[in-house]
């Protein structure tokens, strides 16, 4: 039986974060950081983590700001991807050794913030040299797909499906009143999620309430910068896979995608929105394979 996880508590800014080490690190372990999205929390992972190899890996995760056992920032400006940016190199100064590399796992949200960080792995000294590989789980880059939005000559119809898709996104813009819905019936919308997607109906715990009230700043500090989309290409290693039958994200973002990546690989999964719970198994091979060749 694997043993507990390792719980610290790491700084970034006036943030604290709870982290977690599934595995301990050593000599030819490589580093796997798994960033969780929204709603949730780390301990979505468990059951991918279950699925890796912790004998031989260094598996870490942790609650992002405003979620789980870390701080929730006062300020909707706190929520932006540059702070969520600082967190991931507070994590990796905490949990690498000099001149170690990591590879980085998101998903949802997690996976839009890390875009953010192998986009400027390049130019940031903070991350230069220390992403060994990405994989993409149901996250896009902000950047890219406003991008895409730019240039949608033959992908109209596409795009409009990918807009109706996202609707929640601007009901997220109301203020007050999406905070008011989480508080009020948590439990009967995470069920209801739940049951839709496939998972476990304890899914989510009695912190819901909390973790989606304070993730909503996540789409209000962040969706305003689409506007101005920054064009990036990234020599990092990336795999992006889509579950096809992903309620909220549709197949054009993955377009063009290989402007932005000089190593870019895409893998199809049928499975909804959460296949790094329904589908762990499959997702964890994917990873593993990934990490293996990079």
């Amino acid at each position: 039986m694997p043993s507990a996880p390792v719980a610290s508590r790491v700084r970034s800014g006036g943030v604290t974060l709870e982290v977690r080490e599934h595995s301990a690190a050593g000599p030819d372990r490589p580093t796997m950081v798994l960033v969780h999205g929204y709603p949730d929390r780390q301990d979505t992972w468990d059951t991918l983590v279950g699925e890796l190899p912790l004998e031989r890996w260094h598996v870490v995760t942790f609650d992002v700001r405003g979620a789980g056992a870390s701080d929730a920032p006062a300020h909707r400006e706190d929520y932006r991807t540059e702070r969520l940016v600082d967190d991931l190199v507070a994590v990796l100064d905490a949990v690498l050794e000099p001149g170690e590399r990591a590879h980085l796992v998101g998903h949802d949200w997690g996976s839009v913030q890390l875009w953010d960080a192998v986009a400027a792995e390049a130019s940031d000294p903070r991350l230069t040299g220390r992403i060994a590989s990405f994989t993409s789980i149901s996250g896009p880059s902000l950047d890219h797909t406003a991008l895409l939005a730019r240039r949608p000559r033959g992908r109209r119809l596409a795009l409009a499906r990918q807009l109706a898709r996202s609707w929640y996104v601007g009901a997220f813009q109301v203020p007050v009143l999406p905070e008011l819905a989480w508080r009020a019936a948590a439990a009967r919308i995470g069920q209801a999620v739940a049951a839709r997607e496939g998972l476990p109906r304890d899914h989510w715990g009695p912190g819901l309430a909390d973790d989606a009230a304070h993730g909503l700043e996540l789409y209000r500090a962040n969706l305003g910068r689409t506007g101005h989309p920054r064009a990036f290409r990234t020599d990092v290693p990336v795999l992006v896979v889509h579950p096809t039958r992903d309620r909220f994200l549709t197949e054009v973002l993955l377009e063009d995608l290989d402007q932005r990546c000089s190593d870019l690989r895409t893998e199809r999964v049928d499975a909804g929105h959460w296949a790094i719970v329904t589908r762990a198994a499959e997702i964890a091979a994917l990873v593993q394979d990934h990490v293996d060749r990079h």
